[in-house]
């Protein structure tokens, strides 16, 4: 629980300091196209980070151990989606975007399971 919870902190820094960065360190630097990527990428690490939060939150009340596997996909779909995006945007690398749908894979899997969770808890 604690770990999720330090994940959620970290990844909530990380998204307002690569949202700022964006906004005014690549601003000029790159097309239209690859700003609205990277902005992708940090709305989906901020509302994913949000998710750890509420995961970690709900560890705390119960003891659903199934929590712990929602979290770690949320972590894991923040690093393989966003991280795919925010490389791909500054390096026009295709390829990289080729990972981003595994990441948004784990995004949805973690929401299945934190579903699943919350049926057991009410």
């Amino acid at each position: 629980m604690k770990l999720i919870f330090l994940l959620g902190v970290l990844n909530g820094f990380l998204a307002v300091a690569l949202g700022a960065f964006g906004a005014h360190g690549l601003e000029g630097k790159l097309s239209e196209k690859m700003i609205k990527t990277w902005e992708k990428a940090v709305t989906y690490q901020m509302f994913h980070t949000m998710a750890l939060f509420v995961t970690g939150i709900l560890m705390m009340k119960s003891q659903v151990s199934s929590l712990t596997a929602a979290g770690w996909m949320f972590f894991i779909g923040i690093l393989l989606f966003s991280g795919s995006l925010y490389i791909y945007s500054t390096t026009g690398i295709k390829m990289l975007a080729m990972i981003t749908p595994v990441g948004g894979l784990a995004f949805l899997i973690g929401w299945v399971i934190l579903g699943l969770a919350i049926t057991k808890l009410f």
